[in-house]
């Protein structure tokens, strides 16, 4: 039976901070329901900030999945394991962690650069609070927020803005533009009609071949006019589709490797729509090679991504790298804007066709580009649908 003390607690009402509450858990004058014990784990594995748990060895004790996706680590292999071996070439941060188990002191930085293990370095805001009541036999709660992924978010919303604006100007021409051409069109078939010598004919049909050019330009501009036909589809056997139809036009040597998770769930989508997408990708990287180079179709599956506004829970994590020339720095913000291309012989439609099929399924495509790594990075919603 509960005390009357525990009874008068709401394990509703807990405090704003999540991880200040459980810090003070381990003081053992404390009564702990049974309810906010259960309440403990949904918390920890629903917090978008990474929390890590140390003993007085700085062994990690615990990790959350934002601590994961964070360190790029699963918790099967990270707990147990030393901070030297976790984050090897961190080693101001262990210093400053040994420092706080012997002075018993909390302590948060900011804008600090992380070094990871085997992966590009990060920027984030961490606090170390020591838990328990004698200093020197503590245990250490290391809560980190990448701050890379803020800077992130606000890129994805200016894209997403700059991207709607951009439709707005195209759908204003293209009204403006499709009357006049349509009137064009009609006259010079009036005139076909009219010309009292065939041989003139000639001119009226180039006038009438390149109005539906314009036309078909202008509907291409426009993006897709339908919605999307959504379904559960293996988006490997998409990729597996597109692999096929672009090593099917090479003439060269070109390969394509492929990494793929086979644990990734259904993806609920439109199959037509997700080939084109990626089939645009990849034959951009298979000209970029020239005929000569490696195509890497790269997936994983990411927990709790944000994508604009919308947090979700799960994400699939598509990347198409190739090892070529790769794309200045002052077109890479540009690609996905219509009528923009580094190929001669492109219309400039190609990625931005993309990345209006992409918004309509809530995804996003994002590129970074150096010599001998391009990567385009699809992220997908993977939660279920009806």
């Amino acid at each position: 039976m509960h005390s009357g003390q525990e009874k008068s607690r709401d394990p509703l009402k807990m405090p704003s901070e999540p991880i200040s509450w459980l810090t003070n858990c381990t003081n053992t004058d404390m009564p702990r329901s049974e309810i906010a014990i259960n309440l403990l784990w949904p918390i920890l594995d629903n917090l978008s900030t990474a929390v890590l748990a140390f003993d007085k060895e700085l062994k990690l004790q615990f990790i959350n999945p934002a601590g994961e996706n964070l360190l790029a680590v699963s918790r099967k292999q990270a707990e147990g394991m030393e901070l030297a071996r976790l984050m090897p070439r961190a080693t101001e941060l262990a210093e400053k962690l040994k420092n706080a188990l012997q002075q018993g002191h909390m302590f948060t930085e900011y804008q600090v650069t992380l070094p990871l293990n085997g992966a590009p370095d990060i920027a984030v805001d961490y606090t170390v609070t020591p838990i328990g009541q004698t200093t020197g036999e503590q245990c250490l709660l290391l809560e980190m927020v990448n701050i890379d992924r803020h800077v992130q978010i606000t890129r994805e919303e200016h894209r997403l803005s700059q991207y709607e604006i951009s439709r707005e100007v195209i759908r204003g021409l293209a009204h403006e533009i499709k009357n006049p051409l349509g009137g064009l069109r009609g006259a010079a078939q009036l005139l076909e009609t009219e010309l009292p010598d065939p041989a003139l004919k000639e001119y009226t049909d180039v006038i009438i071949s390149e109005a539906d050019r314009l036309q078909n330009l202008l509907n291409r501009m426009l993006g897709p006019n339908t919605l999307p036909h959504k379904e559960k589809i293996n988006i490997h056997q998409v990729l597996e589709h597109v692999r096929t139809l672009v090593l099917a036009e090479d003439t060269g040597n070109l390969t394509i490797t492929r990494d793929y998770d086979p644990s990734i769930p259904l993806l609920y989508a439109d199959a037509d729509q997700m080939v084109q997408v990626i089939l645009n990708i990849a034959r951009n990287a298979a000209q970029a090679l020239n005929g000569n180079g490696n195509i890497t179709l790269y997936t994983r599956a990411d927990r709790y991504v944000t994508i604009g506004s919308q947090r979700h829970k799960l994400v699939l994590r598509l990347e198409i790298r190739d090892n070529g020339p790769g794309i200045p720095d002052d077109m890479v913000e540009k690609i996905f804007y219509p009528m923009v291309s580094m190929n001669a012989s492109g219309s400039g439609l190609g990625l931005a066709i993309a990345q209006s099929l992409l918004h309509q399924h809530g995804g996003l495509i994002e590129c970074t580009s150096e010599p001998q790594n391009t990567v385009f990075k699809i992220t997908l919603p993977l939660e279920s649908r009806v």
